[in-house]
């Protein structure tokens, strides 16, 4: 009888973990289920936000590459009319002036930077809408939108450091030396840019000249002749000291 209870005892005990252990495996089960359902969202999602992305991106590239055609669409000038004849029409795809290029192709860069602010194509078109707006003598504007691809692109980005180089040169057309000068002179300091230091250095004199900072200025030079004597700058790097010390 002993025998039997024991048995019984075991039976049980087996039951019991046999039990356990298929709660167990179902409880993982639907950690993994659960875990498996996350990963799946996840990928999905990254997928769509990929996919959104690359279409985005599509988007304003091919919308820059509209307004860079007109940006750089060939400037043709009529003939004069002959006496009593209507003027001539212009070719399909051209422009009459520079300024009338410019004109026609700073809404459309500023439609793809306003439209898709940070994206590449996005920071290209704002860069070159600012570099429009100087030609066009436009400089408060011209200096926002540099302003603005610096906070788009990073200070530190090629365009940034660009943008900055052409903000400071807007800054010295509205004699706003100190600011300019200040921008230059960390630009000439950045180790790690990607800009020609000999061209850095040759805006920093500029400035300094306009400025009335005759001193500064031939040190900037000098440093062109000095650090980069094979530069395309150092035979004008030279000219500018020799006025310099002229007085």
């Amino acid at each position: 009888m002993k025998r039997i209870e024991r048995h019984k005892l075991k039976e049980n005990e087996f039951a019991r973990t046999v039990e356990r252990a298929r709660q167990t495996i179902a409880e993982r089960q639907r950690e993994v289920t659960i875990a498996t359902v996350a990963v799946i969202v996840i990928l999905i999602a990254f997928g769509a936000y990929s996919t959104w992305r690359s279409s985005r991106a599509s988007r304003a590239n091919n919308l820059l590459a509209s307004a860079l055609a007109v940006a750089e669409a060939p400037v043709v000038t009529p003939p004069p009319p002959a006496p009593g004849s209507p003027p001539p029409v212009q070719q399909p795809g051209t422009y009459r002036t520079e300024a009338a290029r410019a004109e026609a192709a700073l809404p459309k860069l500023m439609d793809v930077a306003d439209r898709y602010p940070n994206t590449d194509a996005g920071i290209t078109a704002r860069y070159r809408a600012a570099a429009t707006l100087a030609e066009l003598g436009r400089l408060s504007e011209a200096e926002q939108r540099y302003q603005e691809v610096i906070g788009e692109a990073g200070a530190s980005s090629l365009y940034g450091r660009t943008a900055r180089l052409g903000l400071a040169d807007v800054q010295v057309a509205q004699k706003k030396y100190d600011a300019a000068i200040t921008t230059l002179r960390e630009l000439s300091t950045d180790t790690d840019s990607q800009l020609p230091l000999d061209g850095v250095l040759m805006e920093l004199g500029r400035a300094y000249a306009r400025a009335g900072k005759a001193d500064e200025a031939k040190r900037a030079f000098t440093r062109v002749t000095d650090e980069f004597p094979q530069s395309l700058y150092a035979s004008e790097a030279r000219d500018q000291i020799a006025t310099l010390k002229k007085g």
